[in-house]
């Protein structure tokens, strides 16, 4: 079946799609151009488009992309100037104490490896807790920079990983027998995970568009595995 990009928003300057999980927004050294986001909605609309920011390949939510070079700019000196609000959903591994906070701590970006570093590039994040049940706590957060692997690593820094997250955490699924008291699996089916990549989803992008500079939000529903994990937490993770 040919894949189609979800779009959600556009006008002759720029278009916003939902991004799914397992899909690399853009090229990468071993991935072809063509089964990116970029690729793909360039191929769907028939034009040329330009990246602007991405989001790891298994992170779902927003992404949005420049028509010209003229509204690539103006989209681009926001994020440099940190007027860009996002707003991310994660799932974290055990309990956060705080009800809001900040995290700030440099971030040192090598290629394809990146670590807390006091050389590194200024690295913050806002966050707020929305619920927390037995063994996760589920929050809000606002990177107020835009560093690569920024959120991941400072999860995992203050002791609350996403919880998911094979090279920062725990590579071990969701599974709702972890949740369920007294849980039969069906006879002869392996049980299938609820969530199994990164319980981050980028929801919102509020920004100003090219040549109106009109100030819009952007966003994106919970993917299905994520809204069926948090249903199923509500249930019986508490």
């Amino acid at each position: 079946m040919k894949q189609e990009i979800e779009i959600i928003y556009e006008n002759e300057d720029i278009i916003v799609v939902n991004k799914t999980s397992g899909i690399y927004a853009i090229a990468q050294c071993s991935v072809n151009e063509a089964k990116t986001v970029l690729g793909i909605l360039s191929k769907q609309i028939a034009q040329k488009i330009l990246p602007i920011h991405s989001l790891d390949v298994d992170v779902s939510g927003s992404v949005v992309f420049a028509k010209n070079e003229k509204s690539y700019k103006h989209i681009i000196e926001q994020f440099k100037n940190k007027t860009v609000v996002k707003k991310y959903i994660a799932l974290l591994s055990g309990c956060v104490q705080d009800d809001n906070g900040e995290i700030n701590k440099p971030l040192l970006v090598l290629k394809d490896d990146v670590s807390i570093d006091i050389t590194g590039q200024e690295a913050i994040t806002k966050f707020k807790v929305l619920e927390r049940f037995k063994s996760y706590t589920l929050v809000e957060a606002f990177p107020i920079t835009s560093v690569k692997r920024q959120l991941r690593l400072h999860f995992w820094s203050m002791g609350n990983p996403l919880a998911v997250d094979a090279q920062y955490g725990v590579n071990e699924p969701i599974l709702l027998s972890s949740l369920k008291r007294r849980y039969k699996p069906k006879k002869w089916q392996q049980e299938r995970p609820l969530i199994s990549r990164l319980t981050l989803h980028l929801e919102s992008l509020t920004l100003k568009i090219p040549d109106t500079n009109e100030e819009k939000k952007f966003k994106t529903l919970l993917p299905k595995d994520f809204e069926i994990t948090l249903k199923k937490l509500e249930k019986y993770g508490r």
